[in-house]
């Protein structure tokens, strides 16, 4: 594991002549040693038990909750995201053999895969390599945590199901595919089961024909999107698959639910969103479209599912206000936000983070009206930025920000909320980064 910088919390017990961390984490959390060194106040949050004597071998790991207010944040390496907003660069994780591909948050766990097949497990706060897993299962294209769950989407066109066990040797254990093997043998003999995929090709209607691109989760079911421009609705409790619907004419890119409303965006260059009545099937609820001929790549919502935002293939992050009844919704943002194709999205409170092929990640603040106004903008990825993951626990006054890119590295960032306690960086301004309007 290769280290950018050195690690942000760990000058926390001796600012100015703290070493570098070396290639090998100590296994010494450093969160939760600088915490603790400095007086500073450390809370745990989790779903699970409080006592540890309570929680279940099969419950999936705690999350930590830093509240870091008192640090003085000169004393860090920064780099300005323009006037006195600064991020700093935690850390560069460089194990993966393959681009890398999609991230997610697992309790105490960063998860990262590749287009090499592999999947790595950080343990936080010290993000030392916990483990590898899935290797050999096909390029892994998303992945989503459900409790002590993992769902993995693969381009050999597969879900896989991953329990965590910490009574386990082996804490991420295959425990089986979708569609499942009773699944399957209950429908391969009826040939009404069968849709045609291309010229002289037949497959059951609850088999992707091509790479899963996408996963999400709402209301205890699992959301696969496709290559095959089908969206497909899973059970969690019993991993069958219960609809396939033909979605859009072009494939799949990203998917996010909210509000019992799923949204899935598609180099169509569409945005559709679905929802489910009762126990009807999932229908058509409305189209947000982009521009003439561009691909959305992601799609992202506010948490209270009024703003709906898409990154497009032309380098626009553009915005919709949905109503009441979320039936309708008015385009009320189109904002130029990168150079080349934004390829993925996260939204962390009032912000909205967007990676990019120009292999940069900006940062967004949410204003009035779901417009969106320049924050700053991240560089150091050496490739383009494919994935975004951001933690929604407060971290010194910011929140941590996680990045993957064809680079094959993943970077941890800390980026600030407010001002007025970074350093004014604005000297370190480059005369682009001056023409940037800011908030």
């Amino acid at each position: 594991m290769n280290i950018e910088s050195r690690f942000f919390c760990s000058y926390l017990v001796n600012p100015m002549n703290s070493p570098p961390m070396s290639q090998t984490a100590p296994s010494t959390p450093l969160l939760y040693a600088a915490a603790v060194s400095s007086g500073l106040s450390f809370s745990c949050s989790s779903n699970t038990a409080s006592s540890s004597s309570e929680v279940s071998d099969d419950s999936p790991p705690r999350s930590f909750r830093f509240d870091l207010q008192d640090v003085d944040y000169h004393h860090y390496p920064s780099k300005s995201l323009s006037g006195p907003y600064s991020y700093r660069s935690l850390a560069v994780l460089s194990d993966h053999v393959g681009s890398v591909s999609c991230l997610a948050l697992c309790g105490e766990f960063v998860l990262s895969a590749s287009q090499g097949k592999d999947i790595i497990v950080w343990q936080q706060p010290d993000l030392r390599l916990f483990t590898k897993f899935g290797q050999g299962d096909g390029s892994v294209k998303a992945l989503v945590t459900v409790g002590n769950k993992v769902f993995t989407a693969h381009q050999d066109s597969r879900i896989r199901v991953w329990k965590v066990s910490r009574s386990s040797e082996n804490v991420f254990r295959l425990v089986d595919a979708l569609p499942t093997t009773k699944d399957y043998l209950g429908k391969f003999l009826k040939q009404s089961n069968y849709v045609q995929t291309r010229r002289h090709h037949k497959k059951l209607w609850i088999e992707h024909a091509d790479s899963i691109s996408c996963l999400t989760v709402s209301s205890g079911f699992i959301y696969s999107g496709s290559w095959d421009k089908t969206l497909k609705v899973w059970r969690i409790s019993d991993l069958k698959c219960l609809e396939s619907i033909k979605a859009h004419d072009d494939a799949i890119n990203g998917l996010v639910a909210c509000k019992g409303i799923v949204y899935s965006a598609s180099a169509d260059g569409k945005i559709k969103a679905w929802g489910k009545e009762g126990k009807n099937s999932h229908s058509l609820k409305g189209i947000l479209e982009g521009h003439k001929d561009i691909s959305f790549n992601s799609v992202i919502v506010s948490e209270d599912g009024r703003w709906v935002y898409g990154g497009g293939s032309d380098g626009f992050v553009m915005g919709w206000e949905g109503s009441g009844d979320f039936i309708s919704w008015k385009l009320v943002s189109e904002t130029l936000a990168h150079q080349m194709a934004v390829l993925c999205m996260c939204l962390v409170g009032e912000f909205l983070c967007s990676g990019s092929a120009d292999k940069s990640i900006s940062i967004w603040k949410r204003e009035a009206y779901g417009k969106l106004c320049k924050y700053g903008v991240i560089s150091g990825h050496e490739g383009p930025v494919k994935c975004l993951q951001a933690s929604p626990n407060s971290v010194g006054g910011g929140f941590l920000l996680y990045s993957g890119g064809l680079d094959k590295s993943v970077r941890v960032w800390w980026v600030p909320k407010h001002s007025n306690k970074m350093q004014d960086t604005s000297t370190m301004q480059s005369s682009e980064e001056k023409s940037i309007t800011m908030c």
